[in-house]
């Protein structure tokens, strides 16, 4: 028995028959309703991630269990579970044993180490797979897994060390339009920032309800508490600390950014604080998928098909997505 996956491979993603994996212990075979394509996707394609060898991309992944593994309990066939970047730790490392799993020291990855959801069938460890709320369909679900939970992520980072009002969003992509969503059902306001001359984006902020929208070349309107950088530029960190308070933070959102330029200590001073944040945990879905249900939160998809994978990932790098980009499989 064959499936289609589409593999990624000297730079291109090639549509390959291939047989069915099969679900070794601890594991369950799915089959894939739709995965989001995610900008970590578009950083395989382009190089700026490393790539051992053939791999299927693909880690926001809504699929039906259709096999279980020797040893798998928890899970039942045919239940829709959700399948996020983080594929496995080893529940050993300092980082592991305290609470930090993200931080793991030798983690697998969903769609980078191991095979992802572009593709009509696929294996995952069961430990790793998340439990879906009921309600949402599948290709709504799918950005929730990464664009939403990362965007979750740092939001809270955002706010630890202050209470959040004013937010800024560097990057109104799939994660931004997300965390934007549940910001303002918090009762904070979001300040949108663009591509310069990204009308698409910025009407989409403000039809979401986005306080103000505007060029990332633009100050808002009044000083930011925090702020979100999920555009992977560098130059915009400096730009973002400048548009914070004193006490406030910025944090760099994605998996991979272009050099930060050298910047004054002013612009930092005042303990504004500079942060990353690092993949994500089982914990984070399991609070943030129902938070973001409750709220209402619905991405703005636009549905590609599994052969058109790298058409999605050409249009995401070329700004012609506005939201985000999911792959609905058949």
């Amino acid at each position: 028995m064959s499936m289609l996956a589409m593999v990624l491979e000297g730079g291109r993603l090639t549509p390959v028959l291939r047989p069915v994996p099969k679900a070794l212990p601890g594991e369950v075979l799915l089959r894939v309703k739709a995965c989001g394509v995610c900008r970590t996707d578009l950083h395989l394609l382009d190089g700026d991630l490393p790539v051992s060898g053939p791999v299927v991309p693909g880690h926001e992944i809504v699929g039906e269990v259709a096999g279980l593994g020797a040893g798998v309990s928890g899970v039942s066939l045919g239940q829709r579970v959700g399948v996020p970047w983080l594929g496995g730790t080893c529940g050993r490392c300092d980082y592991c044993r305290g609470g930090a799993e993200n931080l793991c020291d030798t983690p697998t990855f969903t769609g980078w180490t191991r095979d992802g959801g572009f593709a009509q069938m696929m294996t995952a460890d069961a430990r790793f797979c998340v439990a879906l709320p009921d309600g949402p369909d599948d290709t709504t679900l799918a950005p929730l897994l990464c664009a939403g939970l990362i965007g979750f992520r740092a939001w809270r980072m955002a706010g630890a060390a202050t209470k959040l009002q004013r937010l800024g969003v560097y990057g109104f992509g799939a994660a931004g339009h997300l965390l934007a969503q549940l910001a303002i059902a918090e009762g904070q306001k979001v300040f949108a920032f663009t591509k310069p001359g990204d009308r698409l984006a910025q009407d989409l902020a403000r039809g979401l309800g986005c306080l103000w929208a505007g060029g990332s070349d633009l100050s808002p309107p009044e000083p930011l508490d925090a702020a979100i950088i999920f555009a992977p530029a560098g130059e915009l960190a400096p730009t973002a600390l400048r548009a914070v308070r004193k006490g406030g933070a910025v944090v760099c959102g994605g998996i991979h950014m272009s050099r930060i330029p050298a910047f004054d200590y002013a612009d930092l001073w005042g303990e504004r604080k500079l942060m990353s944040v690092a993949n994500l945990t089982r914990a984070d879905a399991r609070d943030y998928l129902p938070r973001a249900v409750a709220a209402g939160v619905t991405p703005h998809v636009r549905v590609y098909e599994l052969r058109q994978a790298e058409r999605a990932l050409v249009d995401l790098r070329d700004g012609a997505v506005t939201g985000a980009a999911v792959l609905k499989i058949a």
